[in-house]
């Protein structure tokens, strides 16, 4: 694709109006949200929302989700539901996407959607994003400001690496809090979980009162982050690491001797912050990457999808 110049942005409001006008004039802005860094797009404008899987290169039947600043205007989107309203009641403004029946008259380009009913839609809680989404004041298509399947970007640094002169801006805030990609629960009939996340699947059934469905790995992609090969280094990854090979970086958790270490304390909501920005870290080493046993439990359900994902073969 032609190169451009990438700009880099602040937060302050002055900036924030230009990462607005750059949407509308069908630019790719990259900002900040409390799981990664997005790729924003337009989500009516079909040209717009092609850039983003050119500058990603991402296939074409890998849905988007669309991020938007309150229920109230997912509401124009999607088809509502009681499950819906919990939910957004719940983890809004936070890292948890919904997928439900699109609306008739949802005027978003059929890109966003890879051709299915239904929507993936967010409602991010980082007030960069909340400040752009409302300046922009309309829907935002952002998948994961990175080239598909590499590791996702936790800080504008690592946008700049992958997309640099592929994008006209980048919104730098610094870096990411929760570091994990968002929940996904799809609500198109009973609920089920599509990807985990930043919101932990229990949380959610205690709040429905029932555990949430799990989803047919076999089936077609029904949501983002489905893949089995994504986030992915470059070098090879082996899980569940108790003894490192010779030339391995070592990712740890948990207090043991390695070269980067999760969370030595074993706190699973620090080694989510940590994951991708040490990924990044080990990646750069041109060293293949052992990671020690994560808990599978609670946020380690999202951590441990996301380092199979980064293992699965390419």
């Amino acid at each position: 694709m032609n190169s451009q110049t990438t700009q880099i942005l602040t937060a302050e409001p002055a900036d924030v109006a230009r990462a607005a006008a750059l949407l509308a004039a069908g630019g790719l802005v990259a900002f900040p949200t409390e799981t990664v860094y997005g790729l924003g797009a337009d989500a009516r404008n079909g040209q717009a929302v092609a850039a983003i899987y050119a500058a990603k290169n991402r296939p074409s039947f890998n849905p988007l989700i669309v991020h938007v600043p309150s229920a109230e205007v997912a509401q124009r989107y999607v088809v509502w539901s009681e499950a819906a309203a919990q939910l957004a009641q719940a983890f809004w403004p936070g890292p948890l996407s919904l997928v439900l029946p699109l609306r008739p008259d949802h005027g978003l380009s059929e890109l966003v959607t890879a051709g299915l009913s239904t929507l993936a839609i967010r409602v991010p809680a980082h007030p960069a994003a909340q400040a752009l989404l409302r300046a922009f004041d309309g829907p935002v298509a952002a998948p994961s400001a990175n080239r598909s399947g590499r590791i996702s970007p936790t800080s504008a640094a690592h946008v700049l690496a992958d997309l640099d002169g592929r994008i006209a801006a980048v919104l730098d805030d610094g870096p990411c809090q929760v570091g994990l990609e968002s929940t996904i629960v799809g609500l198109d009939g009973p609920p089920v979980l599509l990807r985990p996340g930043g919101v932990p699947s229990e949380e959610i059934a205690d709040l429905l009162g029932a555990p949430l469905l799990t989803h047919d790995t076999t089936a077609p992609l029904t949501a983002p982050g489905q893949m089995m090969s994504h986030y992915a280094p470059k070098a090879a990854v082996r899980l569940n690491v108790t003894q490192r090979k010779t030339g391995e970086m070592l990712l740890g958790f948990g207090a043991m001797d390695c070269d980067l270490n999760l969370s030595p304390s074993g706190d699973l909501t620090e080694a989510a912050a940590h994951l991708f920005g040490f990924l990044h870290q080990l990646d750069a080493t041109g060293r293949p990457i052992a990671v020690a046993p994560i808990p599978n439990t609670g946020l380690g359900r999202a951590i441990n999808d996301r380092l199979a994902r980064a293992a699965a073969p390419r």
